[in-house]
């Protein structure tokens, strides 16, 4: 039963019959809190062509819907809003078609294909805070665009080459020998290959800036030295070698490259996210190169002096923008076109959406203006999901400065904040767990508080984020919600235990406000879904799973439900508390969270 829709059928009638010839297209919205009513009708607009006060066509048209309207039990007038009360039985009708509907708040399929490539790693250094957003932003608007009903194709770009990536081999090669002549191993080291290739990037880092600093106190302008210290030529001519295919250098960067993917895949299976295919780089470079000498043989790029390769898209708002390199290596924007064209090729998506940081908005203006240039006809279908960075209280993290909190490191410490958090609060309710089960709990609380955090402000943001305020038990957090739907389950088994039967539909009866509001609730899921689908925005639905979570809450604290003895109204309450449960758990789902039985 779609009240909604019912209600906007009923409001149109009542405009036809009292004001023949005005209808307009009817729009509601929920109801503030503060105003009895769960629907809004605005008057406003027909203030002008009936010459009548928004108050008075409120009064007239609230008049009808009570006389004439099955779902409308009451009305209420404030200037020109039109507040609008559902009758129980409506509600209760909603209830019992949302209890037997297993697919609650899963559209019907579009037959459209939509493609999200996120995670886009380095394999120069292990994840990092800022990826983890970038994971869970990505995790879950797949998760809600296939609840919406799109085909969805999860991809992931490993950055695996470039001036980058030498930086760490060339570190490797000068450093990662010991006296002995030993290499430094992830066995030998007892780090995971992503943290130990990354210990070499900064040190690269370290050993560039010295010979710089050198260079600038001999009397080298600093820029020039950026540009020709022995360190940065050194790295440069491993990029040419790894271009032209040099046997040591590519056996090098095979190897330090398997142990990055070693220590990614146990990144990627503690935070729970997977991808359907996954690029590389390495592949997808030496197509960019070809659509690249397309582009100059349509007269899209040209090339300068020096032979390297640019476009001009003044004419477009933006500027001018290298393509490939004098010497004939390849850049970013290179890599991306070859990615591109090969993402369509494999796929035919109808729509590639790629969730990366907003500092590379200007990137993404360009790769999709090439692209138009070029004429391809999935142009116009290419969607930049620009987020905000996430800072730390001691301000922006720098990979090359060994300034980043690794992904692993986080995620170990939110779960033993979880873990200290979810002792203080049990008093002893923990107490029957195993100790395998007080990890998988502790576990998922903390990656629960860790994604909602990320999650449930706008993507377009930037945040803060503070691992002490994410597994707080109270307020808007991931463990407050997961801790609703333990609540739940064990209101569930204890009516079990006391043979109380959920089976049946509820029959009518009178609802307390508050179990009204929960159905309401209920009943915006699939809106939400929509939603929060059309925004790219999870935070649409972590704002909803809270809200329902503390309106059950508010229901569990204002009304008995084992204790009722009104056989009728306790079954109303188990079935909406059983509806709320799973709505939790597919919500918390669609973020990527899952939810404990017990608690």
């Amino acid at each position: 039963m779609d009240i909604q829709s019912i209600l906007e059928t009923d409001i149109l009638q009542a405009i036809n019959e009292l004001y023949p010839g005005q209808s307009d297209d009817v729009q509601l919205s929920p109801t503030k809190k503060e105003f009895e009513g769960q629907y809004t009708f605005v008057t406003f607009p027909y203030t002008k062509k009936l010459r009548q006060a928004p108050a008075q066509i409120g009064q007239t048209i609230g008049a009808w819907l009570v006389e004439n309207s099955a779902i409308v039990s009451a009305f209420n007038v404030v200037q020109g809003f039109l507040n609008i009360s559902i009758a129980d039985s409506a509600w209760v009708e909603v209830l019992n078609d949302i209890a037997a509907n297993s697919a609650f708040g899963t559209l019907a399929q579009k037959g459209e294909s939509v493609m999200v490539e996120f995670s886009s790693p380095n394999t120069n250094k292990p994840l990092h805070l800022g990826h983890l957003r970038n994971n869970f932003l990505g995790d879950s608007v797949s998760r809600i665009l296939t609840a919406n009903g799109y085909d969805v194709v999860k991809t992931c770009i490993v950055n695996d080459r470039g001036i980058h990536i030498c930086k760490s081999m060339l570190a490797y090669q000068m450093f990662g020998t010991d006296a002995s002549g030993r290499a430094e191993t992830p066995e030998s080291s007892g780090m995971k290959g992503d943290h130990l290739i990354g210990k070499y990037y900064v040190l690269f880092d370290k050993a560039y800036k010295g010979q710089i600093e050198d260079m600038v106190a001999l009397g080298t302008p600093k820029e020039e030295a950026e540009k020709t210290a022995p360190l940065m030529l050194e790295v440069q001519q491993m990029l040419r070698l790894w271009e032209q295919g040099d046997p040591e250098t590519k056996a090098l960067w095979s190897q330090l490259n398997a142990w990055v993917y070693e220590g990614f895949a146990v990144t990627y299976k503690n935070i729970g996210v997977s991808f359907d295919k996954t690029y590389y780089e390495s592949n997808t470079y030496l197509l960019g190169k070809e659509i690249v000498e397309e582009g100059i043989q349509k007269g899209v790029f040209f090339r300068k002096d020096d032979g390297s390769v640019w476009i001009d898209l003044t004419e477009e708002g933006l500027d001018q923008k290298l393509v490939m390199r004098s010497d004939g290596t390849s850049v970013y924007m290179t890599q991306d076109l070859g990615t591109t064209e090969l993402k369509f090729q494999d796929f035919q998506s109808d729509r590639q959406i790629w969730v990366v940081g907003n500092e590379q908005d200007y990137h993404f203006n360009v790769l999709f203006a090439i692209m138009r240039q070029l004429g391809r006809s999935y142009a116009n279908k290419l969607y930049h999901l620009s987020y905000g960075m996430v800072d730390l209280p001691t301000g922006k993290m720098k990979s090359r400065e060994g300034t980043v909190v690794d992904a692993d490191d986080l995620i170990q410490e939110t779960v033993d904040a979880a873990s200290t958090a979810a002792d203080d609060a049990a008093k002893g309710k923990l107490d029957g767990f195993s100790q395998d089960e007080k990890k998988a709990l502790f576990q998922m609380l903390g990656l629960g508080a860790l994604k909602y955090y990320l999650l449930k402000v706008d993507p377009q943001k930037r945040m803060q984020f503070n691992p002490a305020e994410s597994v707080d038990l109270h307020g808007n957090t991931g463990p407050y919600i997961q801790y609703v739907h333990a609540r739940i389950k064990s209101i569930l088994r204890k009516a079990a235990e006391m043979n109380v039967i959920l089976d049946g539909a509820v029959t009518a009866t009178q609802l307390d406000e508050v179990e009204q509001q929960l159905v309401f609730l209920l009943s915006q899921y699939p809106q939400r879904v929509i939603d929060s689908g059309a925004a790219y925005s999870p935070s649409y639905i972590a704002q909803y799973a809270y809200e329902l979570a503390k309106t059950f809450n508010q229901f569990y604290d204002k009304l008995s439900i084992l204790k009722e003895m009104d056989m009728v109204k306790l079954h109303v309450r188990l079935v909406l508390s059983n509806a709320v449960g799973e709505t939790i758990r597919k919500a918390m789902g669609l973020l990527g969270i899952e939810v404990p039985e017990k608690m």
